[in-house]
Formats: C-alpha cells, sequence, structure tokens
C-alpha cells in the first residue's frame, strides 16, 4: 500500500479528511478568491485590498476572479459548488443576506451550502442629490417628497443592490414614496445624479466623495450611525432629520459548506492578521471602508439576523428583483 493511500486509510474512519491531515501545509498553490461583480465596484475593491496581505498572511498567495451576474448570485453558487479545499473562497457584500428575499428561486441555499469565513469590513453609503434639487438638506427633502408622493425618482445600480436595499430603507423610515429608476451599476446612476437625469441616489462614500468635492452633488447625509472621517461635515441621515434611519453595507468572505475546520480557521487567522496590518488598515479607512473581523460562527450569527431582517423589509415593500 502507498504512504498516501495508506495515510488516508488510517484517518478516514477517524472521520478525519485529506484536507484535516494537509492544513498545516495548506496552501501549496494559490487561492481563488470570487467576486461577484464587475471590477471596479466596492466589492471588487476590498478583495484587491485584502487579497496581497492576506495571501502573505497565509504563506502563500491569492488571486481575484469577478464572476458577475444575477445579482451577484451567479459569483457565490460557483464557489458554493466548488471543491471544499480551501482553494476556492468568496466576498460578497449585505447581498448576501438580501437576495434570498427578492430572487423567487435562488441557486444555492444561504446558509446550508456556504461556510462564513470572517466578516471583512463595513462601509456607509451618501444621499447625494444634483446642486439643483429644490431641497438643500435631507429634512426639506422628505417635506417635498411627503408633499408630491411619486414626483421625485433615485437611482440605483440595479434591483436588490445595497444602492437599491438603503433607498428602500430610507422610504420606509421616512415614509416617502420616491420612485425607483434601477441602472446596470453604480456608475450610471451617479453620472445620471449628477447631469440631473434622476433626482437623487444613494452610493458608497468612495464612490461619491470626489463629486461632492468638486461641488457636482450636494450630500445631505451619510447612511451609518456615525459621521465619516471620509466626509466629517457631512451629518448621518438620523441627524439631518430622519431619526432611526442607519444602513451600512457590510463583506463577509466564505467557502463551501464542506470546508474542513481546520482550513476555515485557518483562513479566519490569516485574515484577522491580514487586517490588523496598520498599513492595510489606514488605506482602508481612507477609502470609505472601516475593516471589521470576526470569528466565523459570529459571522455566521451575523448572516441568520441580516437574512431575517432584510426578508422583512422586502416583504413589507414588496421588492422583487426586476
Amino acid at each position: 500500500m502507498k504512504l498516501p493511500t495508506l495515510i488516508a486509510a488510517v484517518l478516514l474512519p477517524l472521520g478525519l479528511s485529506a484536507s484535516f491531515a494537509h492544513a498545516d501545509n495548506y496552501p501549496t498553490r494559490p487561492i481563488r478568491l470570487i467576486v461577484p461583480y464587475a471590477p471596479g465596484g466596492s466589492a471588487d475593491i476590498v478583495a484587491r485590498r485584502i487579497s496581497d496581505e492576506w495571501g502573505k498572511a497565509l504563506g502563500g498567495s491569492m488571486y481575484i476572479e469577478n464572476k458577475a451576474g444575477a445579482g451577484g448570485n451567479i459569483g457565490v453558487d460557483a464557489v458554493a459548488k466548488a471543491e471544499p479545499d480551501g482553494y476556492t473562497i468568496g466576498l460578497q457584500t449585505v447581498s448576501l443576506a438580501i437576495n434570498p428575499s427578492i430572487f423567487p428561486k435562488m441557486p444555492y441555499d444561504t446558509l446550508k451550502d456556504l461556510a462564513q469565513i470572517s466578516t471583512v469590513a463595513t462601509s456607509q453609503h451618501v444621499l447625494v442629490v444634483n446642486p439643483n434639487f429644490p431641497a438643500k438638506n435631507a429634512k426639506d427633502l422628505v417635506a417635498l417628497a411627503k408633499a408630491s408622493p411619486g414626483k421625485f425618482n433615485y437611482g440605483s445600480a440595479g434591483s436588490g443592490s445595497t444602492f437599491h436595499m438603503s433607498a428602500e430603507l430610507f422610504k420606509s423610515v421616512a415614509a416617502v414614496d420616491i420612485t425607483h429608476v434601477p441602472y446596470k451599476g453604480g456608475g450610471p446612476a451617479l453620472i445620471d445624479t449628477i447631469s440631473g437625469q434622476v433626482d437623487m441616489c444613494f452610493p458608497v462614500l468612495s464612490a461619491a466623495a470626489q463629486h461632492v468635492k468638486a461641488g457636482k452633488l450636494n450630500a445631505m447625509g451619510v447612511t451609518g450611525p456615525k459621521r465619516s472621517p471620509l466626509m466629517p461635515d457631512v451629518p448621518t441621515l438620523a441627524e439631518a432629520g430622519v431619526p432611526g434611519y442607519s444602513f451600512e453595507t457590510w463583506f463577509i468572505v466564505f467557502a463551501p459548506a464542506a470546508t474542513p475546520k481546520p482550513l476555515i480557521d485557518k483562513l479566519n487567522a490569516s485574515l484577522v492578521k491580514a487586517l490588523n496590518n496598520p498599513v492595510l488598515k489606514e488605506k482602508m479607512i481612507k477609502e470609505g471602508f472601516d475593516p471589521e473581523t470576526s470569528t466565523p460562527a459570529e459571522a455566521r450569527a451575523k448572516l441568520s439576523k441580516e437574512l431575517a431582517s432584510w426578508s422583512k423589509l422586502v416583504k413589507e415593500r414588496g421588492i422583487t428583483a426586476e
């Protein structure tokens, strides 16, 4: 009997896998990090920021594969159906918790088919309007919208996107009717807000900051629970006249469900080490991302809670993947 076969024969009756046996040597080849969106978006930016340092902390290397489509479902499904050997992992936004509620059919089960590794970061969005918009602050915008239901509109990066869901949460909390105009990406929605083709949008801070500073957009409020160092003079929307409103995009990394726990733990520990690098941390903060790690169990608990929370809002607002 050959040595590898002998090792497997000894391990398998004990319920141990070859991946477990080789966890100490992992990784021996580059790890594929799947981003379920096209290059240039917030998930892609976060993945590219962390991949080099994460790979080094792991004692190997990572490369990014962009696999866009179906609101991120195609890329996430590719991870769910990959070999659970630690060489295919994924990074997704809060859409991981939103999509099961807005898509009538999902190719994977979010909790059953994925093993959570860790949360990675959070990022705020910001309510921006064209400088010629009649309201100059969020309180006045809400008053105008209430006086003329359906008159005003907002652009999003598509149904189910964080642009979309942050706006729908705003509509729910502020009790206003503002028409949704979906685009194929956040860039076109932002451009049309600058030109005045749509009245407003809720882009991520990093995408809007340069346009606000140039005077091309008026920032009415950031969506998170506290002001951002990227726009310290811009109040939170809760401060600006929409009490109770709070929304942050979060990012999470995961692997196929059957990935052995020793590999998940090693991926988690190396990510925590990478995000504690002060140079990487400072770079991410300057781009509007707040590094935030967790244990695999904490990441799973957060995902479970968010799945229930977004399901409630989606049903309330009647949101579907158009």
